[in-house]
């Protein structure tokens, strides 16, 4: 579902380096769903100096492997606390202002929210390595009026391997760049039309509860 934006985000790594990645990260942790898979995969096989010579045409213009995770943890702990600071500002009246549009009754976001006290740190950390998910979960966090100092540690945990572990895999494979493409394509669009329908199947019953209960 997200791999249509593959050519716009190689491009504008290819095109920005370092600077392309912190902000498509950015924006992948603060709401928006770019797909970050593609964005740490496709900066850490530019750190092949054989793939960057493919691409760029100049094997010097390759990226470090240290500096493409530096730089991807800090764009998304960047949207991260963007994010959060959305979610903690407008608080509670920005669920009870919104929450309707997707059929969400007060006392469940009650329950959520208590929830949301009970078991935050774990919510954020494993939502990190969830692709789609990942981009939303900070405004909740923030909602939730989650400790600041609590939130950023857990998201940063959470980062760290999947930022890690997608920009070896994008190196370790480097000029074999359509085969990690190939791969990480299907797996983003399968997440993807997985969420959705479980929005649908929400949104659907939702609407029978409230017929049924008029």
């Amino acid at each position: 579902m997200l791999a249509f934006l593959a050519p716009f985000v190689t491009d504008l790594v290819s095109n920005y380096g370092y600077v392309g990645i912190f902000v498509l990260m950015l924006l992948g942790s603060a709401c928006i769903p770019i797909p970050s898979e593609i964005v740490m995969a496709f900066g850490g096989a530019l750190a092949s100096e054989t793939f960057a010579d493919q691409v760029l045409g100049d094997p010097s213009k390759s990226l470090t492997l240290l500096g493409v995770i530096v730089v991807g943890v800090l764009g998304s702990l960047a949207g991260s606390l963007l994010a959060y600071w959305l979610g903690y500002a407008g608080g509670r009246p920005l669920i009870d202002r919104w929450g309707r549009f997707i059929l969400l009754r007060p006392h469940e976001v009650d329950r959520a929210q208590d929830w949301f006290e009970r078991h935050g740190e774990a919510a954020v950390f494993w939502s990190r390595l969830i692709p789609l998910v990942r981009a939303f979960i900070s405004l909740p966090a923030g909602v939730g009026r989650m400790k600041l100092g609590a939130f950023t540690l857990y998201t940063t945990l959470g980062l760290l391997p999947w930022t890690i572990g997608l920009a070896l895999a994008g190196r370790s494979l480097g000029d074999r760049w359509n085969d990690v493409e190939r791969f990480i394509g299907p797996v983003s669009n399968a997440v993807g039309v997985l969420l959705l329908a479980a929005a649908v199947w929400w949104i659907i019953r939702r609407r029978r509860t409230r017929v049924e209960s008029a």
